[in-house]
């Protein structure tokens, strides 16, 4: 490894390196080996996401030398109101007069496209990664000039972990959770039985009208190379529509998830009268099904039901391979409350690099918290473990 920047800290140092002081590390092999999105991912993200992100890799190793974790992180010049839609008009009038109202150059922690986790080499290392991490991040980002530290969407199962960060310094908000569905069916109508009266009336009505058009027509490959003109400008349909953006995944993303992770990655994709209409990437791993993107033709979406029929064949798929659970991404909440989805929440660890504004900063962060301005969460069963 070839680190251009050491940071010292009680127990060890951290070192920050770029993907090419990482590419002989059996170390990073290991540190995401457990995870859906493993060490693949992180280098198929930085290699094709668009030239907003600065990506980096802390490899943190304790006294003795031995590396137990490595960890991704990026810079990223972040909308403070991105998750209070309302003001996205106002904002944006403003700053035609000040560009970069209300943004800040911030240090994240975890994926720029999809949960973060820890890189730990050694399972059972989350409180010693995150206390490595609490040790160093200040003075990396100090030195990048970046106003903010944020780990960007973590699950709730690290919240032991990182009780240390919130007992100095950080302060913990939701982020807009994923959902998660178990699958313990036999079949998609078994699945449906479960469901609520006047839910299974109006999937099967839609489904009807579905049949009595030009059938649908489902194909699942590994590689969408091949197709990925056709995808990608439903894939923008989709973003384009969404009230929240962080990142823009590109062309170049879609090819190189099938060729560099063919055992974890499958495409779904829907033809209507000899044309795609709709997408999915998922990825699979552990007996889990990660539904992470999806693209629409919005000229037919509607009148298709295509949100529906998508989610109806990929649950079909995913109980015919034996998996155990469906996992989505964030957002689109409505559909998956009275699908029977429920919550899985994410976490988001923030503080300010200088002391005297993140003593008042926790205030700041319950007003642009994004899930307070969604109503639809509130409704789901276990909205109270955001």
């Amino acid at each position: 490894m070839h680190a251009f920047r050491s940071i010292p800290f009680q127990g060890g140092v951290a070192k920050a390196v770029s993907a090419a002081g990482l590419r002989e590390s059996e170390s990073w092999r290991r540190a995401f080996q457990a995870e859906a999105k493993d060490s693949r991912f992180y280098e198929i993200v930085e290699q094709t996401l668009d030239g907003s992100f600065e990506h980096y890799y802390l490899v943190l190793e304790d006294s003795s030398g031995r590396t137990r974790a490595i960890q991704p992180v990026f810079f990223v010049r972040q909308n403070l109101v991105e998750g209070i839609p309302a003001l996205h008009s106002l904002v944006k009038a403003l700053r035609s007069a000040s560009p970069r109202l209300l943004t800040m150059r911030v240090l994240m922690v975890g994926c720029a496209a999809g949960e973060g986790r820890l890189g730990v080499c050694q399972a059972g290392d989350e409180a010693w990664a995150a206390a490595a991490l609490h040790a160093a991040l200040p003075v990396y980002a100090r030195s990048h000039k970046a106003s903010l530290v944020v780990f960007k969407d973590f699950r709730s199962e690290y919240r032991t972990a990182f009780h240390f960060l919130v007992q100095n310094g950080y302060t913990r908000v939701p982020s807009m959770p994923m959902t998660r569905l178990p699958l313990p069916y036999s079949d998609f109508d078994d699945y449906l039985a479960t469901l609520s009266k006047a839910t299974r009336k109006d999937l099967r009505r839609k489904f009807r009208k579905a049949e009595n058009t030009s059938p649908l027509e489902l194909s699942v490959v590994i590689d969408a190379s091949s197709v990925v003109d056709e995808i990608y400008p439903l894939y923008l349909q989709v973003q384009a529509r969404s009230t929240m953006k962080f990142e823009t995944l590109t062309k170049d993303y879609f090819r190189a998830l099938g060729r560099h992770m063919p055992d974890r990655v499958r495409f779904f994709l829907w033809r209507w009268k000899g044309r795609i209409v709709a997408f999915s990437l998922c990825l699979v791993h552990d007996g889990a099904i990660y539904d992470d993107c999806l693209g629409l033709d919005y000229g037919v979406a509607l009148d298709l039901h295509l949100y529906f029929l998508t989610f109806r064949d990929i649950i079909r798929w995913s109980i015919a391979q034996g998996l155990d659970r469906h996992l989505s991404s964030p957002l689109n909440y409505g559909p998956k409350l009275h699908l029977g989805c429920d919550l899985l929440p994410l976490d988001l660890y923030v503080m300010h690099t200088s002391p005297w504004l993140n003593r008042i900063f926790p205030f700041i962060l319950k007003l642009l918290e994004p899930t307070r301005h969604d109503p639809t969460l509130r409704r789901f069963a276990n909205a109270h473990e955001l």
